[in-house]
């Protein structure tokens, strides 16, 4: 019997398209993510008196922004890697770790890509120790931040007794009414015109110039973003809105890309947790 697929969640058909049509596609669909990500901001600042409320649509917002990023991202990749990488990259485009890891990445300052996953790993592992001595075994924070935030649920830690966990305000996204580092960067994309098809067309013929997979860092974005603004200047791409500030943001903002990278959740066991417990007590009590 074949399956229907027809409605949503229909991005892996990127991957059936021709290079020429995906630009296309995806210069079609990054301004909606850029509006929708800040309209989840919008609204967002308009919740003052509703602290909970407002982070969970400040998260929507980050997550919508990491999409345009992960499509980005898709555009950086050198076509001679498309064919094992394409399917993967898509795939985080519907999932929420993914999506906050982009987010979250566009602050991180590893030194070249081979930090960067080690970043990564860390913010993918699906559980973790908290505490001076590691005496708390706790869920992915980000997971965690995401479902404590939007629904009531029932948990359960480490003495395996279920409790009744009602949404809660973490309090870490937003820095007054400043859009998070993943919305400025989106927004910089848009005002330099490099969201547009021959802004995407400069962008992939640019960045898959160099592919980042071990020592390739912030050096070699800094070379391909100068050739990169030089291109969309000589072809008029900005915006006459863009400013300096955008291409400061650019610099300062864009991560390495991750193509390359692993961002499937990474399993901890209890007994690799329960091994770093003791190393921790160990070293605290001195030996």
């Amino acid at each position: 019997m074949s399956k229907v697929n027809i409605g949503l969640r229909q991005a892996n058909r990127l991957a059936q398209m021709s290079p020429k049509a995906q630009l296309g596609f995806i210069a079609e669909g990054l301004p909606l993510i850029r509006d929708s990500a800040f309209g989840f901001w919008s609204a967002a600042q308009a919740l003052q008196g509703h602290s909970r409320e407002r982070e969970v649509l400040e998260g929507f917002a980050e997550e919508e922004a990491a999409k345009g990023l992960i499509l980005m991202d898709i555009v950086r990749c050198p076509s001679a890697l498309m064919k094992d990488r394409l399917t993967p990259m898509l795939s985080w485009f519907y999932n929420h770790l993914a999506r906050m890891i982009y987010a979250n990445a566009a602050s991180w300052k590893p030194v070249d890509t081979k930090q960067l996953q080690e970043y990564v790993d860390t913010a993918r592992r699906t559980h973790y120790l908290e505490g001076n001595m590691g005496e708390y075994i706790l869920p992915n924070w980000e997971e965690y931040r995401r479902e404590s935030q939007l629904y009531v649920d029932i948990a359960a830690f480490e003495n395996g007794d279920p409790v009744w966990s009602a949404p809660v305000v973490h309090d870490g996204v937003s820095i007054g009414d400043w859009p998070p580092p993943s919305l400025q960067l989106v927004e910089a994309l848009h005002q330099l015109g490099l969201t547009t098809e021959a802004g995407l067309q400069a962008t992939s013929e640019t960045w898959g110039t160099v592919t980042f997979q071990d020592k390739e860092g912030f050096e070699d974005i800094r070379k391909i973003l100068e050739r990169l603004l030089a291109r969309a200047i000589a072809e008029s791409l900005p915006l006459e809105t863009a400013e300096e500030k955008h291409v400061q943001t650019l610099y300062r903002l864009w991560q390495i890309p991750m193509y390359l990278l692993d961002l499937k959740r990474l399993p901890v066991s209890l007994e690799e947790l329960k091994r770093h417990q003791e190393a921790m007590l160990w070293a605290e009590a001195g030996y």
